[in-house]
């Protein structure tokens, strides 16, 4: 993997930068879960020979979007600017990795804007049940916490260990990839200088084994009830992921997809109701998501469980198969529209290391896939299923000696 990458469009007006480190929150140290998005955050105040508010002016002056963020694997750098700004945007985000300033002062704002964020965040009901699954599914390790971490983490995180983690960031395996038409002395320029970018990131730690509890509630006075039913699968570059994807766009993908079709259109049990994927270097979460009114709960968790039970006994059929493929394929489509969509993939593949065309790759898989196939991969990945519950206290009681039942039933088969 080149330290820098190109997606050439010659006489694009636009040019988008990404630069992505392995250095998530699954780095995160124990009792600072939210350091790394901290530091994210912060590196947007002050770099180089620009304070706080000369580098938010520099950038607005200049047109440009520029965002910080660290997801569970990789912390990206995102700037999108006008072509003729490049020279100048393009070096101020690796100044943001050579010399961030790390302030106290700004580091104290930042900090606030999280806390303001995590209380927010607790006002949803699919956030709340979000959070009391990843637990069940990564125990307190590695992926069991949100990015943005907890309030009382971010309290305890000082100045010393964000200083300590920002020298992290000028890592030997840092990726810079241009979408549009820079300038060839731009593009040199930007080698140079990560050529001599020698930190080597600390290896990401392994994430906990799987526990046993595979149920967790948070009471919530509502007038609805979130399910989400979650299993643990496979990484990114796993043969069997894009099986999964396959899977996930069958079940919760647009209102063709299975549960949209039987559980909200037939049986009206459902306001919302989908499947996510989230992709990552090992252990991908899959989770299966439902609200519905409280006095349907039982209904809709007996048929979300029917449904569990059906992907990992019997083939979906070959209408369904072919329907989840056209639809994959328009999703690959529309996701590489932009230069900015082109950039994301291309450092997420590569960070990943996987080769640039693993898109490409996979499409031209999918025409060769069967249902047996699939069922295969849901026996192997779907089989251990975990329950979170968000709602209030009456429904949560019921909902868990069904979902106890359901689970005596399923291990007496």
């Amino acid at each position: 993997m080149k330290s820098v990458e190109l997606i050439h469009q010659p006489g694009a007006p636009i040019l988008s930068a990404r630069i992505v480190l392995p250095l998530g929150s699954i780095h995160d140290p124990i009792g600072m879960k939210g350091r790394q998005q901290l530091l994210a955050g912060v590196l947007t105040r002050g770099c180089a020979e620009f304070d706080a508010e000369k580098f938010a002016s520099f950038v607005e002056c200049h047109g440009a979007n520029l965002r910080c963020e660290a997801g569970e694997d990789l912390l990206v750098i995102a700037l999108k600017c006008n072509r003729i700004d490049a020279n100048s945007m393009v070096p101020l985000i690796l100044a943001m990795l050579e010399s961030p300033h790390c302030n106290e002062d700004q580091i104290n704002l930042e900090r606030d804007l999280n806390i303001q964020m995590l209380k927010r965040l607790q006002e949803d009901s699919f956030q709340l049940c979000h959070d009391k699954l990843k637990p069940l599914l990564f125990d307190d390790g590695p992926y069991s916490s949100d990015p943005i971490g907890f309030k009382q983490d971010l309290k305890n995180i000082k100045q010393k260990s964000l200083l300590e983690a920002s020298k992290q960031l000028t890592c030997t395996n840092a990726l810079l990839v241009l979408a549009g038409d820079p300038q060839v002395e731009l593009i040199e320029n930007c080698q140079e200088r990560l050529s001599v970018w020698k930190n080597q990131p600390i290896s990401a730690p392994e994430p906990n084994p799987e526990p046993a509890l595979n149920f967790a509630s948070v009471i919530c006075n509502t007038e609805q009830v979130v399910l989400m039913m979650g299993f643990r699968t496979v990484g990114i570059d796993n043969t069997d992921s894009l099986m999964l994807r396959l899977l996930q766009v069958h079940l919760g993908v647009g209102m063709s997809c299975r549960l949209f079709q039987v559980i909200r259109e037939e049986r009206g049990l459902a306001y919302d109701v989908g499947v996510e994927l989230m992709l990552r270097r090992s252990n991908s979460p899959m989770v299966w998501h439902l609200s519905c009114a409280v006095g349907r709960a039982c209904e809709a968790l007996d048929a979300l469980l029917a449904e569990w039970q059906n992907i990992i006994q019997a083939p979906i059929s070959e209408a369904e198969m072919q329907l989840a493929i056209a639809k994959l394929k328009g999703m690959e489509a529309l996701s590489c529209e932009t230069g900015g969509q082109r950039a994301d993939r291309l450092a997420m593949l590569l960070s990943y290391g996987l080769p640039a065309d693993h898109n490409e790759i996979c499409l031209k898989k999918l025409d060769r896939m069967n249902p047996a196939q699939l069922l295969a991969a849901a026996q192997r990945w779907l089989q251990k299923a975990n329950l979170s519950i968000c709602g209030p206290s009456s429904a949560i009681k019921e909902l868990k000696q069904r979902w106890r039942r359901a689970q005596r039933e399923s291990s007496g088969n």
